[in-house]
This record gives C-alpha cells, structure tokens and sequence, in this order.
C-alpha cells in the first residue's frame, strides 16, 4: 500500500511523529518535577498540610508522564539505526558521546532517586526525601541540557574536522562542540517553555476546580501559583525568544527569512507580515499583511536595516516556506495569548478577584494545552526551517537517509500510529482522570501493589511492624513524617 510514496518522506514523517509526541512528556515532566520540589519545600518550611496534599496529588501525574516519557523517548533512538542510519555513521562520533553523557548522568539520576521520591518518604525521612525530589527534579533539567546541545550542534555545527570517509570526528575541544553557538539560547528558551507548559496545565486545573467550587482551598493555591508563574515568566520568555531570534538570524538566516516570509529582498526596511499566505512556487506571500519596516526594527534594531530574502537562496537550499511562517505564528501567538492571562490574573490579584472572576478562570482552563501545542509548533519552526539539511550547511537530509524501500518505512510508520494512540491515549486519559479529582485533605499518595516491586537483587525485606499499614504510603501529616526513620 505503500509502493507509490517516498521512503525520505515517510521517514521524516516517522521521525517527527514520534518525537512530537515524546516532547509533550519531557516539556510536561521537566516543569512538573520541580513545581513537586517547591511544593515539598514550602511543606517543609511551613508545616502545611495543604502543601502536602498537593505534593503527593501531583506526585501520581508525574509518575505517569515520567513513564510515557521514558518509554517514548527509547523508541526514537532505535531510529536512528533504522531509518537514518548514513546520519548515524557520519555524525555518530559527535552526537553519540552527547546522547550517552544523558544516559550516564541525566538519566541514571532519575532513575535513581525517582523510587526514593515515589515510595520512599516514610523509609528516608523528610530531609533526604527532599533531597530526591531535588535530584529528580536536577535530572530532568540535565536531560535536556545534554538532548539539546546534540540538536544544537546539528543546527550550528562546530568543533569537528572531517573524516576521510565523510565522518564528522571531534577537534581537540569537546567544549566547542557541547556549548555551540545556538545551545545556550535553545535551552534557556525550551527550559522555560517546559516550565510554561506546566504552569498552564497546573492553572486549568486549578481553574476547573474553582468553577466548581471557588472556596476550595487546594484549587485557590494551586491556581494562584500557576499564576505567578505566567506572569513572571511569559515576559521573560519572550525576552529570551528575541535573543534566540537574533542568533538564529546570525546562524540560520534562511530559516529566519522562512518565518518572516520574506520571499524578497528589503533593501531599505523589510515589513512584519502578520498574516499572508505563502507561495513557494511563485515565490512571494499572498495576500500579506504587514507592519511597514517592522522586522528590520525587531531583528536589526533599525527600521532601516537591509533583510536578504530568499530570492537570495537557491531553490534546493529553502525549507518549506508554509509550515515554517505558520507555525512560529501559532508559537508566538500563543505566548501573547499566554502573556494577556497572566497580566489579567495581576490585575485580579491587585484587585482582590483573582479566585472570583471567572471569565478569567475560563480562559485560565482554554489555555491549559496551549503549551503543548507552543513547544510542538516551536519545534517544528526549528527543525523544518533547518531543511534541506541535517547537520545544518554540511548534510542533506536525504543523504542521511537509511536506503529502505517505502513498504517498510510505511509498515512501521502505521504501527508506530496505532500503538502510540493506544499506549499514550490510554495514559492521557488516566492523567486527565486523575486530574479532574479535587485534591482533598489527607490526599494518598504512589502506592506499591501488594506484592510490591519486583527484587531481582538483594535480601528480601521481612514483614513490617505495622501490617496494618503501607509502609510505602506517603505520610498524611507533618507529624508522621518523623527524620530519621
């Protein structure tokens, strides 16, 4: 059924449909483990059960999205084996200590201390159990330090010689190569989306809480600082993706003529076309709309600066204009929507509403996906403006390609489709369940089963002093959470 479609097709498309849905894990977990290390902190500080309550509430939504995490992150590197193996001979050298440092650090950490975190409260005492959640919560950012200098790398290539047979082999600085050009501007501006993403999911449902019930005590905390944390860091966000607009410009500047549709040259001040729609073939932008010179003010900082545009670029060298100028839109209209929440939940909370409007509160819980969708259309803004290359001036995608005929490619493509709808639309749905229950006082924590985890090394544990009570079960109050035990 496949016979008539392209192998380099179905493989990108293979590729971009299942890391699109590993990034929704990650830009959750990443944000979430630390809002639990806040939350645990402030338990600690205070003494509140409250903080407690919302700790191990969120603590079972983590532990899922963790999970499906893992599990859809492990499938994309048999790919790379699969369906990009010319990428991974030739980049291997590079990119293949990178993606082994996660391994090594970031993820061993993880896996480490998450069973301390899940189970281990009333085994460890409050002082070390913290300390897990901290680890977890270090882990997951250096996760995503060591993931995105290798994405970097392949978009601002340095550090390397070449190989007689075409292998990209590192120079004599490996720091060169982990700290390139885009890496530290890439990873502030998707560390903060993460964080985003999270903070728009706590709110709706901190929001979906309030419209049932606005004196619920659980949804007022979780609400207000999810709150704080959009009106905090939406500016700084776009702040951060204005720097990382400027570097990509310096680097990357076709993908940035893709994003402002500049089909043409701007000699004298190119316009910001807010809407229009693109024409690859004919080489210009239909029925653009756009503010006279205003690009040239936002990226050259002078309403008079020169733009290049892609009549510059040769054909086989231009991304697909459409995708790339309609998703940075989405992304950036996104972050204004998110920045106009949190100013209005400021003017609420000046005002003293900001539990009892609630047109805010509906907004709140519209946006609760939004960062999903913010950090998956940025993603493909970054990696479809890259196209045609791979490692960005150096490897065409289509020389980086696996030779596999189309059947294959497609056969695995539609497996790959329904046991992801299947697996992850089951776990999102459990998620979703989990939060439309209202934390409630004295919230149950991560369970064990009642034969507990499986041992495959060790002494078996003998029975407990308590039969009567699981000795897994985070503490319901401050006072059974004694140190030392």
């Amino acid at each position: 059924m496949f016979d008539g479609f392209d192998a380099l097709l179905l493989a990108r498309i293979q590729f971009a449909f299942t890391v699109s849905f590993h990034f929704i894990f990650p830009a959750f977990s990443i944000g979430l483990a630390s809002y639990l290390m806040v939350l645990e902190g402030l338990w600690l500080k205070t003494g509140k059960q409250l903080y407690l309550d919302l700790f191990k509430y969120w603590l079972k939504i983590f532990a899922i999205a963790f999970a499906m995490g893992v599990v859809s992150g492990i499938v994309m590197s048999y790919q790379f084996g699969t369906n990009w193996s010319v990428f991974s001979d030739r980049a291997g050298p590079v990119i293949g200590p990178l993606m082994a440092y996660e391994v090594l650090t970031a993820f061993f950490l993880e896996a480490g201390f998450l069973g301390v975190m899940l189970f281990g409260m009333n085994k460890v005492g409050k002082g070390l159990h913290f300390a897990a959640t901290c680890m977890v919560a270090f882990g997951t950012f250096v996760s995503a330090f060591w993931i995105l200098s290798v994405n970097s790398w392949m978009q601002t290539p340095v550090g390397f010689e070449m190989g007689a047979n075409g292998e990209f082999l590192p120079g004599p600085s490996w720091w060169d190569i982990v700290f390139n050009p885009s890496f530290p501007y890439r990873l502030v501006h998707t560390v903060l989306a993460a964080y985003l993403t999270t903070a728009f999911v706590v709110g709706g449902v901190g929001a979906w809480h309030l419209l049932k019930d606005r004196t619920n005590a659980h949804a007022r905390t979780i609400f207000s600082m999810a709150m704080w944390m959009a009106a905090l860091v939406v500016p700084i966000q776009i702040f951060a993706g204005d720097m990382h607009g400027l570097n990509t410009l310096e680097h990357q500047p076709v993908k940035v003529m893709a994003m402002e549709g500049h089909y043409e040259s701007h000699p004298d001040g190119a316009p910001l076309y807010l809407f229009g729609i693109p024409n690859d073939k004919e080489q210009r932008l239909d029925y653009a709309v756009g503010i006279p010179k205003a690009s040239s003010l936002i990226l050259k900082h002078d309403l008079d600066a020169p733009l290049a545009g892609l009549d510059k670029v040769p054909d086989d060298e231009q991304p697909p204009v459409a995708i790339v100028f309609w998703s940075f839109r989405v992304m950036v209209g996104i972050g204004f929507l998110m920045l106009g929440v949190g100013l209005w939940s400021l003017l609420a909370r000046w005002r003293g509403k900001l539990y009892d409007w609630r047109w805010l509160h509906r907004a709140a819980l519209v946006l609760g996906p939004s960062g999903f969708v913010a950090v998956i259309a940025g993603w493909i803004t970054t990696e479809v403006g890259r196209q045609p290359w791979v490692v960005y001036g150096l490897l065409r995608t289509a020389d980086a390609a696996s030779p596999l005929d189309a059947p294959a490619v497609g056969a695995s493509l539609l497996a790959f489709v329904v046991v992801y709808f299947a697996v992850f639309g089951v776990g999102t749905w459990y998620i979703l369940r989990l939060m439309k229950a209202s934390p409630q006082t004295g919230e149950k924590g991560v369970k064990r089963t009642e034969k507990g985890p499986v041992r495959t090394a060790g002494i078996t544990p003998g029975p407990t002093q308590n039969p009567g009570r699981d000795p897994d079960a985070l503490p319901s109050s401050d006072e059974e959470a004694t140190d030392g035990r």
